[in-house]
């Protein structure tokens, strides 16, 4: 089962060396991960994705949780949240389809950010299924490049979280 999990931390030197080790210690893979401070300078948000059964992920939750530099820990599986994510994408634009991958990037409400004579870069937000969606649509027309920089996760309400 798929979790996304975001951790409220001090930003301090070595906390995400620690969360990590978390996960390859139990031999869990990271799916995707994301560091950023908050509107407290001092406090960080580490986001991830990861898979595994409920009981192994309940364990790290306890142990993200005793980590001293851990404020909170929040795993959304099963809640509602807003996703996000950003992609950029190169693909081949020769003149036969370079007016079909602007069509595409339309629906998609992408963006081009670079044109040269052979290529398009998009860039799409949105949730990973959306850009999922888009990539599957551009495949055809031969994509050179890729880098995703893996969701960010907020809930969903007034309630918020720390930070």
């Amino acid at each position: 089962m798929k979790h996304t999990i975001s951790v409220l931390v001090e930003n301090e030197f070595g906390v995400l060396a620690r969360v990590s080790g978390l996960f390859s210690g139990r031999g869990f893979n990271i799916e995707s991960l994301s560091v950023a401070p908050t509107l407290e300078p001092d406090l960080s948000r580490i986001t991830l994705v990861t898979r595994g059964d409920d009981r192994i992920l309940e364990q790290i939750n306890k142990q993200l949780n005793k980590l001293i530099s851990t404020i909170k820990v929040i795993d959304f599986t099963g809640e509602e949240y807003v996703e996000r994510e950003l992609a950029l994408i190169k693909v081949s634009a020769e003149a036969e389809s370079r007016a079909e991958a602007l069509r595409i990037v339309d629906i998609f409400r992408a963006k081009v950010v670079d044109v040269t004579p052979k290529s398009y870069t998009i860039e799409i937000t949105g949730a990973s299924a959306k850009i999922d969606g888009l990539i599957e649509l551009l495949r055809p027309m031969g994509i050179k490049e890729i880098v995703r920089s893996g969701p960010v996760v907020m809930g969903r309400g007034a309630k918020g979280t720390a930070g």
